[in-house]
């Protein structure tokens, strides 16, 4: 398959700890931009597939680890579509925790957005990013959002949600995530709603796909 654009694809990462508004931001911006010409990908699609463990042995495993995420599979995908080439993104059951049969497909763009808690922690995936942004929130907004999040999307209890961020959550953000925050070009302070933010890294993409 012929590349459909001249230059090659421009690689942003948001990452930002659980609850930070990083999936807002990339929305946000998405929307900002006005073009279909962006791939958007979350780390999240890459949850390693546990279906080959009983259920009771997958919700102990730690989701906030690196080692929970194939991110081979997703450097390899990136590269893929830096060569014009399409893909299948894996579909991930947060209730099941396994990977659903079901794939998306993914066509080449000009422009790709990677979004998740930990793709700064990986330096092969961090390499292949262009502009690397990381969206900052203080952790009682974050742990809130969660809360609310894996409630209403994911199926959990309060009293699971809560275990799970003392006891792992908070800890691998210490050790993965916070360190992380180092690599980011731009840290976007507030969540996902900072405006001025979006103009300026929108304005950036913009000025890459001439658009400008």
């Amino acid at each position: 398959m012929e590349q459909p654009f001249t230059k090659p694809p421009y690689v942003i990462g948001i990452a930002g700890g659980t609850g930070s508004g990083k999936t807002t931001f990339s929305r946000e911006l998405v929307a900002t931009l006005m073009t279909n010409k962006i791939v958007y990908i979350s780390h999240d699609s890459y949850y390693r597939d546990l279906s080959d463990r009983p259920f009771s042995e997958r919700v102990k495993v730690n989701f906030d680890h690196p080692d929970s995420l194939e991110t081979e599979l997703l450097i390899k995908h990136i590269e893929i579509l830096r060569s014009g080439q399409a893909v299948d993104i894996p579909i991930y059951d947060f209730v099941e925790h396994t990977r659903s049969k079901e794939t998306e497909h993914i066509e080449p763009q000009p422009v790709i957005l990677i979004e998740g808690i930990l793709i700064f922690a990986v330096k092969e995936l961090r390499d292949l990013m262009d502009m690397k942004i990381f969206v900052d929130t203080d952790a009682d907004i974050r742990f809130m959002r969660r809360l609310l999040r894996d409630i209403d999307e994911r199926g959990r209890s309060v009293k699971s949600v809560c275990d799970q961020y003392l006891n792992v959550v908070r800890p691998m953000h210490e050790a993965f995530v916070e360190p992380s925050k180092v690599y980011a070009d731009i840290i976007v302070p507030r969540g996902g709603h900072n405006h001025a933010a979006l103009d300026m890294v929108s304005t950036k993409i913009r000025s890459h796909m001439g658009l400008n």
